[in-house]
């Protein structure tokens, strides 16, 4: 789906997000995350141990509401994750795209880009792309 143009920049402007997931019950996981507009979708990164990882390896299916900080306006994509981990991701691919969502969830440049990689390494961060097929909310 392609994003319309007041959604990416409403996406570009807030990284305040609630990502729901699933567990193998059916029951909904729900976390809070920072995120932004990466790719096709929105992006975020989580660790390991996250619940959110083994959810969205069994079951892509996810939802992700990005909100302004006063949370009176939002959008919500409901779609498939596209997880990048070091599991299923070329090294030197996950660590750009690591980078690439530091940047876009309102990180900026980093200081120091090595001591960043390292500390993704260290924390085997995934990226995480929701990738919408259905967009709805108050700023559509």
């Amino acid at each position: 789906m392609i994003l319309p143009d007041h959604v990416r920049a409403f996406l570009t402007e807030n990284h305040r997000g609630v990502v729901t997931t699933f567990r193998k019950s059916g029951a909904a996981q729900v976390s809070v995350v920072s995120c932004g507009l990466y790719g096709d979708g929105v992006a975020f990164t989580t660790t390991a141990d996250r619940a959110k990882i083994p959810n969205l390896r069994r079951d892509p299916r996810c939802t992700l509401l990005v909100s302004q900080s006063d949370w009176r306006g939002y959008v919500t994509l409901e779609g498939h994750a596209q997880l990048l981990s070091p599991e299923n991701t070329d090294a030197e691919e996950l660590r750009l795209a690591l980078r690439g969502v530091y940047r876009v969830t309102g990180g900026g440049e980093h200081p120091d880009w090595d001591e960043y990689d390292q500390a993704m390494r260290d924390q085997r961060r995934s990226a995480v792309v929701v990738v919408p097929e259905h967009i709805y909310g108050n700023k559509i």
